[in-house]
């Protein structure tokens, strides 16, 4: 009985996950053609992207047999729509105030689910020889996220500072302090405060121009670089909680269940645990359980 409610849960899901897909992939290619025929090229770029993209989960099982659960899918497929057609093409970023905080946020706990399956997997292999505390394979989790994070900001800086996309997005401050502004030229600085607005003057086709910016100082990414880290370390940390206490009781989350990647047609590490133990006995090897109940247990869990 709990074999067929379980069944039909994941029929039900999977369906979901399908319709989510056709209906983001059906706007997607829609939204390309009228960008086409109006000339905007560069968001024609961005849909044929995410539709590239949107393959992702196809190209992980079909070229590298890794499975990605439901709920993982649907999560990086909405992530996607969201990060590219909604922020990029259709202004969120500027229009939703915590758009882009959001989106690194989740950053944050997909890579660390990410980094911390592909630690699992090698740690239930039954062809290695190693086993990974649960707070170790954490650890790697998180800093595979922090990584991925900080590759991302180099990304965004690079493109700011040679192609002047402005994805480092500026934030109007009322106080900073800088050592270059001392008069001595000592290693202390100075403390600007209460700053009303900024004037800035540039030259524009050989004619003087200014722009003033109300309201204060304008800051160029260094607070946006910093607040996106920061919240890709939140994500990080949840995911790797989540996961130190998934291996620690080994596959019995099914928040962890529900966005960790695995190989071939397993749905968990009890799977993992059962070719393991097959392998074990059919090669003469022991050891790589830590007990003979937590073989019965896994057993336990395949067969509910």
């Amino acid at each position: 009985m709990k074999k067929r409610e379980r069944k039909k849960r994941v029929t039900a899901v999977n369906k979901s996950s399908v319709a989510i897909y056709v209906v983001l992939r059906f706007l997607v290619t829609a939204l390309m053609i009228v960008q086409l025929i109006r000339g905007n090229y560069d968001n024609v770029f961005l849909c044929l992207l995410t539709l590239v993209l949107f393959l992702i989960p196809v190209i992980l099982d079909r070229g590298y047999n890794i499975k990605l659960p439901t709920v993982l899918e649907i999560v990086i497929i909405v992530f996607i729509f969201s990060a590219e057609i909604l922020g990029e093409m259709q202004n969120f970023y500027t229009h939703f105030k915590n758009w882009d905080t959001i989106l690194h946020t989740v950053n944050g706990f997909l890579m660390a689910a990410i980094g911390f399956a592909m630690v699992d997997i090698l740690n239930q292999s039954p062809r290695i020889h190693l086993t990974m505390s649960p707070v170790f394979v954490a650890f790697v989790a998180f800093c595979f996220s922090m990584t991925i994070g900080i590759i991302w900001e180099f990304f965004e800086f690079s493109m700011d500072r040679f192609f002047l996309y402005d994805m480092q997005k500026d934030f109007i401050v009322q106080k900073f302090a800088s050592v270059a502004l001392n008069p001595e030229q000592l290693n202390k600085p100075v403390t600007i405060d209460n700053i009303a607005k900024t004037v800035i003057y540039y030259t524009k086709d050989g004619a003087q121009m200014t722009e003033t910016v109300n309201g204060g100082y304008l800051d160029i990414g260094i607070i946006d670089t910093m607040k996106d880290l920061f919240v890709n370390f939140i994500g990080a940390i949840v995911f790797s909680t989540i996961g130190a206490f998934y291996v620690k009781t080994r596959g019995k989350s099914r928040v962890a269940q529900s966005f960790i990647p695995y190989f071939g047609e397993g749905e968990s590490a009890a799977n993992i645990k059962d070719i393991k133990e097959n392998y074990a006995e059919n090669n003469g090897e022991k050891g790589f359980f830590e007990s003979e109940k937590a073989a019965d247990d896994a057993k336990k869990n395949l067969e509910n």
